[in-house]
């Protein structure tokens, strides 16, 4: 299959320039949005008209198909024009046309619809077109017709609104040609102008939590309005996208949601969603007004002329039927309270999280749709602290992240073996502790990481202070490590211990016992006395390293690629990353390289090793064995202090001392009365003399029992 393929590209989207992925095939255009993941497809059959021109101060495509609608894709260089001609040539059997734009500056000009698109020319070049379902509304006064559009939350800046001046002098015959002008733009645009017709069903006082209060619903056969007490909506079932039925964990209310683009406004604030709520068992009876004539032709059948039954299910019949959209609803998934809701936290807000058949979704506050499609993996993370919820982390392929939080132990295996099902990639980020929620006798994997990262690091005796082998899969674990400044598999053992206990009284005697074992432990740190000398020095264990002229290990196969081109290249992709930054985003690229990409570099450590063990081998025969015997031995020396006899007498003075106390009978008496007769003489700085005699006296009694220091 002939195909190009062009990384670094923009499509036109209401008003801005969406970065992503083009791909030109044989048989359709498809191009991916690199911050939401959505593709873009337009098949060949399809397309009517292709032009090569400017688009935002780069050369791009201008892609014109049967239905009227109009694509842009800009950020191709010029030396592409002939070989993208040459695709759409042999592809698709069109001809690519360039096409020129006036950039004279002039304002006037001549105005002309072309599908959805409004066409503005200047001379016999255009200056300018507009995409008509940009637009949101449209009035006429006097020889001027105002143009207002849709702003794109995403576009830096956006076209709030144009104007069109229509001179006295055109303005002949019986025709209007500024209500004309004006007709044609709302006939194209998503703009509701019925006010006065009846409405084909309206409900009372419903509930909705987005936007805020109650509103009456009517329905009408291109737009439903919602009338509050402050505001008023009317929305177009074509910005209608997508529609939700979801059941609120207590049973007994039912969330429908109806996500629309572009969102409603109040104010400043936007709404992408609608959301509904509504009592179960509260029901309806309704009457459309509307012929039975009309219900089957422009209907199909799909609505009865008298519907009874809940309201929730009568509006979401009639919200797809009118708009043409399915309404999901939740499949397999069933929680631990035996309903698809699992009650979390969003930032600040509190909600339920529902895991679809095709995607999450989060309400209310904001309401949230992540399809699975779109998830580059989920994380399972313990919450600060908290031992008895944890948090789940989605990442999605545009960049962007979601962290539900508080979720109850409970659903972590059904979540769990939820999303594995569905093929997701699940992963820990080393913030959770598997052992600190108390998840049965499965195995958790992020445990299992940690384990195998601590036996690692046991297992390693070389002497050799170089780069080990580098395995990017576990620096979740090791992140764990640093995070809690100790190893999880060590400290998880009492975190188990306390879980597995069967009451509350055991828990408690189980955490006193380990209070007052603390406790004794800092006691005898507290009174312990440092020994002098070397004492300090032959408690820490002094560090290997590479002998004189023993061969340096290789590098692996990562190290190898990181340090040819890997480093290069996230420099460059991602200017200004942190030193850890660029370390976490050298894992994350590895981790993903096939195998074909990964083999050049395991080829060359492979040598690099071989090589290692033959110089090696080598080095050992010819002295290495014995160097390495002799940094043991002084290694082994230096541990023990070198035997340093200064540093073992005060501890034996004061064993003597110690000792000399409890002796029995008379003798014991007398040395008593002499240590107690020193202490004072020595402590109240009395007589010379007197402190010499005794001191003489100690030491004939020391020389005697044998018990002197060196």
């Amino acid at each position: 299959m002939d195909f190009l393929e062009y990384p670094s590209m923009s499509c036109e989207l209401r008003g801005a320039m969406s970065s992503g992925h083009l791909k030109l095939t044989d048989e359709k255009i498809v191009f991916l949005h690199s911050k939401t993941g959505k593709k873009d497809n337009i098949v060949a059959g399809d397309i009517d008209i292709v032009n090569w021109q400017r688009i935002a101060g780069v050369w791009g495509i201008r892609i014109f198909t049967k239905d009227g609608q109009l694509h842009r894709f800009a950020g191709f260089k010029e030396a592409e024009r002939d070989r993208v001609a040459k695709h759409f040539s042999t592809s698709f059997n069109l001809e690519m046309l360039d096409r020129e734009l006036s950039v004279k500056g002039w304002n006037w000009g001549t105005a002309t619809f072309n599908g959805s698109v409004l066409n503005f020319e200047v001379g016999k070049h255009d200056a300018f077109e507009i995409p008509l379902p940009y637009v949101s509304n449209c009035s006429a006064a006097k020889n001027e017709v105002t143009v207002e559009f849709a702003a794109n939350d995403e576009a830096p800046v956006n076209l709030s609104e144009l104007r069109f001046h229509i001179p006295t002098a055109e303005i002949v015959g019986d025709e209007d040609p500024i209500e004309a002008f004006k007709d044609q733009i709302m006939s194209k645009a998503n703009i509701v102008t019925a006010t006065g017709g009846k409405d084909m069903a309206s409900f009372r006082e419903i509930h909705s939590l987005s936007p805020r209060g109650r509103y009456d619903i009517k329905f009408y056969p291109t737009f439903f309005h919602l009338h509050g007490k402050t505001f008023d909506y009317k929305i177009p079932v074509s910005t209608v996208i997508r529609l939700f039925l979801l059941p609120h964990k207590d049973q007994r209310q039912v969330f429908f949601c109806v996500n629309l683009d572009p969102p409603i406004k109040q104010g400043q604030t936007r709404y992408h969603y609608l959301v509904l709520s509504f009592m179960q068992d509260e029901e309806t009876e309704l009457e459309l007004d509307i012929g039975e004539e009309e219900l089957q032709e422009k209907y199909e059948g799909k609505l009865e002329k008298e519907m009874k039954g809940p309201t929730f299910e009568i509006i979401s019949k009639l919200m797809k039927v009118i708009c043409g959209r399915k309404v999901t609803v939740p499949g397999s998934f069933k929680g631990h309270s035996n309903t698809p809701a699992i009650s979390c936290s969003y930032k600040a807000a509190s909600g339920f999280v529902y895991p679809l058949e095709r995607g999450f979704v989060f309400v209310y506050k904001p309401p949230i749709f992540i399809k699975y499609e779109d998830v580059k993996n989920v994380n399972f993370a313990r919450s600060g602290g908290s031992n008895r919820s944890f948090d789940i982390e989605i990442h999605t392929r545009g960049d962007s992240s979601y962290t539900f939080s508080s979720i109850e132990k409970e659903e972590y295996h059904k979540l769990f073996d939820f999303l594995k099902s569905k093929k997701i990639n699940v992963k820990s980020t080393g913030k959770m502790d598997a052992t600190s929620i108390q998840l049965g006798g499965d195995i958790d994997h992020n445990l299992e990481k940690v384990k195998a990262d601590a036996e690692s690091d046991s297992e390693n005796s070389s002497m050799s202070s170089d780069d080990e082998e580098f395995n990017p899969d576990t620096l979740e674990a090791k992140d764990a490590k640093e995070e809690y400044d100790s190893d999880p598999s060590d400290t998880g053992s009492e975190d188990e211990e306390e879980l597995g206990s069967g009451s509350d009284s055991e828990t408690e005697r189980k955490r006193t016992e380990r209070a007052e074992k603390a406790k004794k432990k800092a006691e005898r740190k507290a009174t312990s006395k440092p020994s002098s000398g070397g004492g300090e020095r032959r408690s820490k264990k002094k560090k290997l390293t590479k002998l004189p002229g023993q061969p340096k290990k290789p590098m692996s196969a990562y190290f190898m690629w990181l340090q040819a081109v890997g480093r290069e290249k996230i420099n460059e992709e991602f200017p200004g990353l942190k030193v850890t930054e660029v370390g976490r985003k050298s894992g994350e690229i590895w981790r993903e390289m096939s195998d074909s990409e990964k083999k050049e570099w395991e080829g060359k450590a492979k040598e690099a090793k071989e090589q290692y063990d033959k110089d090696y081998k080598e080095w050992l025969e010819n002295g290495g064995e014995e160097a390495m015997a002799e940094a043991k031995k002084s290694a082994k020396k230096a541990a023990k202090g070198g035997g340093d006899k200064p540093a073992k007498s005060p501890k034996k003075s004061s064993s003597s001392k110690a000792k000399a106390a409890p002796t029995g009978g008379t003798g014991g008496s007398f040395k008593s009365k002499e240590f107690i007769d020193d202490s004072d003489s020595d402590s109240d700085g009395g007589d010379k003399k007197k402190s010499s005699d005794k001191d003489d006296s100690d030491a004939e009694m020391k020389s005697e029992s044998g018990g002197g220091s060196d």
